[in-house]
């Protein structure tokens, strides 16, 4: 039989850290038709009362991760006063932690989000630069960070994934000879766009050794001619887009790319900023 729940969770940020561990737990229970209910911001006695008083005769329970421990008792009273259970995420792994490094919390509010927020931008930004790698829903592009354009095997794919792990949403677009690039290029922000370019010599070895591995099936690809036309393609694309920066990829690392690339990226805002 399907039973109705109202979880009630209070925190001081968002209150999606506590949503995460409370849907990861009801997955082990079956028949539920549990709705969740998030109250954030709450940094008052204020807030927690008024909180409790619209629970009064609910069939519900209280979730909570507020690190301050004046209202964390506040909590405790007020859910034994109106008879509504409240479970302490939070109270209970401070106590423990400041016990055994024998340091106080800051009890800041929201720091806890704050910390985390690095770690699930990396997590997006992976996940968009995996769905927009090799042209890929390339009407999207407008939403990337950076946006990275070059001839086969100048690293688009692994420097969007180094980016990404670094936070950045990543995109990318092959050049091929002779196509056009998707008409969302004309509305992304110059600022944006990186042409990835590399010696031809060095980029026929690259290519050499893709076609060793693919037991040569790849045709003209690695010949040095076949090279030089698809960087001449390429260089021609990039003398009509003023805007974009162009990176010299020949022998440098992922790491050292990225430098590059971010480091423009920094001046360009500080230009920016010097022009307001």
């Amino acid at each position: 039989m399907e039973k109705n729940y109202q979880i009630h969770i209070i925190s001081d940020g968002t209150g999606k850290t506590a949503e995460q561990i409370v849907k990861a737990a009801l997955v082990q229970f079956e028949d539920l038709n549990e709705e969740i209910i998030i109250h954030g911001e709450v940094r008052s006695e204020e807030q927690i009362i008024s909180i409790f008083e619209t629970l009064v005769h609910t069939h519900c329970f209280i979730v909570h991760t507020i690190v301050s421990f004046e209202l964390r008792n506040r909590i405790l009273e007020f859910s034994k006063i109106y008879r509504i259970k409240a479970i302490d995420l939070m109270g209970p792994l401070l106590s423990q932690i400041s016990s055994h490094l024998s340091i106080n919390p800051i009890e800041r509010p929201g720091a806890f989000y704050e910390l985390n927020k690095a770690y699930f931008q990396r997590i997006d930004a992976i996940e968009f630069s995996i769905k927009h790698d090799d042209g890929l829903r390339s009407e999207d592009l407008d939403k990337a960070d950076i946006v990275l354009i070059g001839v086969s095997r100048t690293f688009k794919t692994p420097l969007s994934i180094y980016l990404a792990n670094l936070g950045w949403m990543t995109g990318n677009i092959p050049l091929v000879m002779d196509m056009e690039l998707p008409d969302v290029v004309s509305s992304i922000s110059p600022k944006k766009v990186f042409g990835l370019t590399t010696e031809p010599e060095r980029l026929a070895i690259l290519r050499k050794t893709r076609d060793l591995y693919l037991k040569g099936s790849t045709g003209t690809y690695s010949s040095l001619d076949q090279v030089r036309r698809e960087l001449d393609f390429a260089g021609s694309v990039f003398n009509k887009h003023r805007g974009w920066e162009i990176i010299d990829v020949t022998n440098k690392s992922l790491e050292e790319i990225a430098t590059v690339i971010l480091s423009k990226i920094k001046n360009q805002y500080v230009r920016d900023f010097n022009k307001q």
